[in-house]
């Protein structure tokens, strides 16, 4: 280490210049980007019922997607370092925010949209009189 570590910032994303971050970051995003396209299809046929949570997992995807593709735009055109980090830092608080902030409030309300939906079934057929047809019903069908 010749330089002190803040003077990488504005060095070129090469094989050169940061010889020991060049090649397992483009392995990382490319492994990046295959995993999270992999992930949103498993997990929206599991979910598809569901549309908060493929929605959710749809979010994560795209993010992740962005990241990785500017992560291999940058391993093409040598960016600085600063950008690599940058877009690094902010793709991974962008992914944190949308997995604990934003989709939660939505999950619980979802479930509590599910836990009304069992309630009203359970009740509606609670008493077996609910299921069974009255002998007025079976005098209005004629036949001839």
């Amino acid at each position: 280490m010749q330089i002190l570590p803040w003077e990488y910032l504005f060095k070129s994303f090469n094989r050169v210049d940061t010889p020991d971050l060049y090649g397992p970051l483009t392995i990382a995003s490319v492994l990046w980007l295959i995993a999270s396209v992999a992930a949103y299809n498993i997990r929206s046929r599991q979910l598809h019922r569901h549309a908060v949570y493929v929605q959710m997992y749809e979010w994560m995807m795209w993010t992740s997607v962005i990241t990785s593709s500017l992560m291999l735009v940058y391993w093409v055109f040598h960016f600085d370092m600063i950008l690599v980090l940058g877009t690094l830092f902010f793709g991974i608080a962008m992914l944190v925010w949308i997995r604990y902030r934003k989709f939660p409030p939505e999950f619980a309300a979802y479930e509590r949209q599910l836990a009304k939906q069992r309630y009203f079934t359970r009740e509606r057929f609670a008493h077996p009189e609910t299921t069974i047809r009255t002998k007025s019903s079976r005098r209005r069908r004629r036949r001839r």
